[in-house]
């Protein structure tokens, strides 16, 4: 999927039309729908914004496209198709063309249309999703920097801490557990307390310099 936040254009010209492809990430079907609302803003005055988008809900995917006007089957199943052969998900695809007055017939809208957003794709960085276990550990004020010290010299991360009678850290890592039992010598104990979600990514973004 895209990084958080991710949003680009591209415009191409093919046989006098223009098309300007929006690439954006999207985690519901509301932000999909804002997605193309936005696109719609931008361009008023186009005769077609084209759409779709995939999205993972919980390892299930939705899907769906639209020829926003253009002969049936030629423009969003094209563009669908770009994306399920990238298998990228989380992401909506508005392509937006402007008639230059030369039609293109119905295969030359199917190549259009999906050749703008395989393009588009091929540029987008990439990041995959993890989630992680976090874990919450209660030290004495104290003990609590010596503790922190320990425990990062080891691997673990320090999520956040909260300041009471005691404090709490919150962490992740791998084997977080018998690391705060190796680092309290068995005197601690992590408990498990929620998960966090982290992106790393997978791809970087093209080079622009070459």
């Amino acid at each position: 999927m895209p990084p958080a936040g991710y949003r680009a254009e591209t415009a191409t010209e093919i046989k006098r039309s223009r098309f300007i492809t929006t690439i954006a990430r999207t985690d519901s079907e509301s932000a999909m729908r804002s997605v193309v609302a936005e696109v719609r803003g931008c361009y008023p005055d186009a005769r077609h914004h084209c759409l779709a988008y995939r999205l993972d809900d919980g390892g299930a995917t939705r899907a769906g496209s639209s020829d926003g006007g253009e002969p049936a089957g030629t423009a969003g199943m094209p563009m669908l198709h770009a994306l399920t052969s990238s298998n990228i998900f989380n992401v909506t695809a508005v392509v937006t063309r402007y008639f230059g007055g030369v039609k293109l017939g119905a295969s030359g809208l199917t190549r259009a249309y999906g050749g703008c957003v395989t393009d588009a794709v091929a540029r987008i960085p990439l990041v995959a999703r993890e989630v992680r276990p976090v874990w919450s550990v209660r030290v004495p004020h104290a003990d609590a920097g010596k503790l922190q010290e320990e425990l990062l010299r080891m691997g673990a991360a320090v999520v956040d801490a909260a300041y009471a009678e005691e404090v709490t850290l919150r962490l992740v890592g791998a084997d977080v557990p018998a690391k705060v039992a190796q680092a309290g010598q068995g005197r601690l104990e992590a408990v498990r307390d929620g998960a966090q979600v982290v992106e790393t990514p997978t791809r970087p973004p093209p080079r622009t310099d070459i």
